[in-house]
């Protein structure tokens, strides 16, 4: 069975790779590291070090499938493909609040890729969504707990 294809960008395609690589060479071998030490504590009925060392362990792999499972059904953005006339995935740009306020500048990127730090927002989110499609100077209507915010469109890049 095939899994759901994910949308990314070119650098969140390298990103991941460049985890899972972290995760199967550095990350397995610090893992196995613990785990050799803690047995050598003897009994593991009561070796806290084996246990958390193997649940660790436990995560890791887990990371490590969903990252390959992922890259198994990547589709990766073609930034030469991307238009500026209307807001698709891969696009940034810069939302003005008509009550006020300071501008937005966001990154439209897939939920695999979200770094709201850097201002990367998942096209899912309720942001993304009231942004994809809409055109230069559009007003977008986003629902906040604090009820509806409207945004201007003022800039669409690549």
């Amino acid at each position: 069975m095939a899994g759901k294809q994910t949308v990314m960008t070119r650098e969140g395609l390298e990103d991941l790779e460049r985890e899972l690589e972290q995760l199967k060479t550095v990350t397995r071998r610090e893992i196995a590291d613990k785990i050799k030490v803690a047995l050598s504590f003897g009994d593991l009925s009561e070796n806290s070090e084996y246990d958390e060392a193997k649940n660790e362990q436990g995560i890791v792999e887990a990371r490590i499938a969903e990252i390959e499972a992922t890259l198994k059904n990547v589709k990766v953005l073609d930034v030469d493909e991307l238009s500026t006339e209307h807001v698709s995935l891969g696009n940034k740009v810069v939302l003005k609040p008509l009550d006020g306020g300071k501008n937005l500048s966001l990154y439209l990127v897939g939920s695999k890729e979200v770094d709201m730090k850097n201002g990367k927002i998942s096209d899912e989110s309720p942001i993304g969504k009231a942004c994809i499609g809409k055109k230069l100077g559009e007003t977008v209507e986003v629902e906040a707990p604090a009820g509806i915010k409207k945004y201007e469109i003022l800039e669409i890049d690549k």
